[in-house]
């Protein structure tokens, strides 16, 4: 979903033309792969992301003001100190490669004004972002040692070395007919791989549209080509050249297939357009969700390692539960021990077969060799006695394990569905109180505290979502009535949902068990069970985990998530 080093010309061109002129008042930082500038300009604000986000890195502006972290980490520490009070004086695109330099013109020692540039590198997993001064690095988002690249190093007081040059043409500033005659030059090569090889800054997306526009397919060879052919292809060469249209392509359920400066033909799906293309890469974001708050997948990855560590313990209890059933069979060993020992040897037998005095049939015993009979005897009666007195014990283990695997999947949704800093920091806060987590450190405390997910009913009635477990007690148990409707999906994992109306309509009904699905691990689903009983029903057991509630009186609806539920409101 990356844009390619030609859509990014023109994105440059949008840029420079907006915030040239501009003074850098604010550099933040919102995770470890997005930083947000405020660009004053006279009697306008504008917000520039640069983000380096592997799937989808842009540098783009903002039209929402994005959540910060409360401590700025060292790298924006830096940004702040050489950049904040400069002067935007360029933004410009290296030839038609996925480089963007923001020069920033700021006083320096002794007052004099000097130029630092920062290097945008939106180059997928590679990306990074570097200050540099008078061609050596001051420092970057990424440092890159001789351990991690033997090509090209990124590191403080180096000199910064541009990406290696390809041998392309630039389609902007090179003649069509001098692209013509290096594509015919690749007789042997397919049109794509040719178009490829030839101009710079094309990705597969432009060679196919620029293809599509020719008439031609995309794997005739070179030397199968007319002077017809070449006169489409360079008719095709200049209108993707000189018309622009940011747009995104979207499959059936609105997953990005492409985004593009230019209106892309040849892809077959659902087409937006976007008058810029910060709007196109700002909506792309938010769809791909490329914005992970700081610590999501760390907590993710611990809840994750507990749950395969309690799966696990689950099984090795189960398989000791197998063994405790079995009790009995020793103590029926030791009962004919006991009946034959005086017709057997100490010492003589690993093994004996006699008749079961119980059933009659024939019966094989161990022994231990070491061991005399009586003593062989004994060990089977404690074997018997602690088998037995296990069974009710790791029964009662094997119930805790199951409650806790379930308690790790609540929070495990919980993140999956977190998307700011205060939903994480409530998880974290919910981690260190289970034990999981250590709190390491005090942490500045965030200004906003996390609010349940509002939506409205088409009759105007209130619909509050739990985005976590800690939100869903307070929902339930703090926020609503005891008259409201309180519904959750039937043994699964999920959300508390809270209708604020002790009268609810059937359509409202539905609407609040689509949410409540919704936000459950049965999203996917059809069909799914939603119980929902008013909240003076539904208790909180004393000593029990966070989420987790008891309740009576319920009844059972089944519906099926759908795509277009309501947006949530602030």
């Amino acid at each position: 979903m990356n844009l390619d080093g030609f859509s990014m010309r023109p994105l440059t061109l949008e840029l420079e033309k907006i915030l040239v002129g501009g003074r850098v008042d604010k550099i933040t930082q919102q995770n470890k792969a997005n930083l947000t500038f405020t660009i004053r300009q006279p009697g306008k604000t504008f917000l520039l992301r640069i983000s380096l986000a592997p799937q989808n890195p842009s540098v783009h502006l903002l039209k929402k003001t994005p959540e910060n972290l409360p401590e700025p980490p060292t790298f924006c520490m830096v940004l702040r100190k050489n950049l904040e009070g400069g002067r935007i004086a360029a933004i410009r695109q290296h030839q038609l490669d996925r480089i963007i330099f923001i020069d920033v013109d700021s006083i320096g020692a002794g007052g004099k004004i000097q130029t630092l540039t920062l290097a945008a590198e939106l180059i997928g997993k590679y990306s990074n972002l570097i200050l540099i001064h008078d061609g050596q690095i001051i420092d970057a988002l990424k440092k890159i040692g001789t351990n991690s690249s033997r090509v090209r190093t990124v590191l403080p007081n180096q000199i910064y070395q541009m990406p290696p040059a390809q041998d392309k043409l630039d389609i902007f500033s090179c003649d069509v007919e001098k692209i013509l005659e290096r594509i015919k030059a690749d007789e042997s090569a397919r049109l794509d791989k040719a178009i490829m090889n030839s101009c710079q800054g094309f990705g597969p997306q432009s060679v196919k549209e620029t293809i599509f526009l020719s008439g031609l397919p995309n794997d005739i060879k070179i030397s199968a080509l007319d002077a017809k052919d070449f006169d489409s292809l360079k008719n095709s060469l200049i209108e993707i050249r000189e018309n622009f249209s940011p747009c995104m392509i979207q499959d059936d359920n609105k997953k990005i297939l492409a985004i593009s400066a230019v209106k892309l033909n040849y892809l077959r799906g659902h087409l937006r357009t976007f008058e810029t293309l910060s709007e196109l890469l700002e909506v792309a974001d938010e769809i791909s969700g490329s914005y992970v708050p700081p610590d999501k997948e760390k907590f993710s990855k611990l809840v994750n390692n507990e749950l395969r560590r309690a799966t696990n313990k689950i099984s090795v209890l189960e398989n000791e539960l197998a063994a405790a059933e079995d009790a009995d069979l020793w103590r029926i060993r030791a009962d004919n021990l006991s009946t034959y020992r005086y017709q057997l040897k100490d010492h003589a037998d690993e093994e004996i077969t006699i008749e079961n005095i119980y059933d009659g049939e024939k019966i094989s015993i161990p022994l231990d060799k070491k061991l005399t009979i009586s003593a062989n005897i004994q060990a089977c009666y404690k074997k018997y006695d602690k088998l037995k007195r296990s069974t009710k014990f790791i029964a009662a283990q094997i119930e805790l394990c199951r409650e806790e695997i379930f308690y790790l999947e609540s929070v495990a949704h919980s993140l999956e569905n977190s998307t700011t800093l205060a939903d994480i920091d409530e998880i974290r806060t919910e981690l260190i109180a289970g034990g999981y987590l250590k709190d390491a450190k005090k942490r500045t405390a965030l200004s906003k505290k996390p609010q349940p997910l509002k939506f409205t009913a088409p009759d105007g009635t209130e619909i509050l979502v739990g985005k976590n477990n800690f939100q869903n007690d307070r929902l339930t148990f703090k926020i609503a009535a005891p008259d409201d409707l309180w519904l959750h999906t039937k043994d699964i994992t999920g959300s508390h949902v809270i209708v604020r109306s002790n009268k609810i309509s059937d359509e409202t009904l539905l609407l609040a068990a689509e949410l409540a699905a919704h936000f459950s691990k049965a999203q996917n689903s059809s069909k799914v069970p939603v119980d929902y009983v008013q909240c003076k029903f539904v208790k909180k057991p004393s000593g029990a985990k966070p989420g987790f509630v008891i309740f009576t009186n319920q009844r059972t609806i089944y519906v099926t998530p759908k795509n277009n539920l309501p947006a949530a409101q602030d």
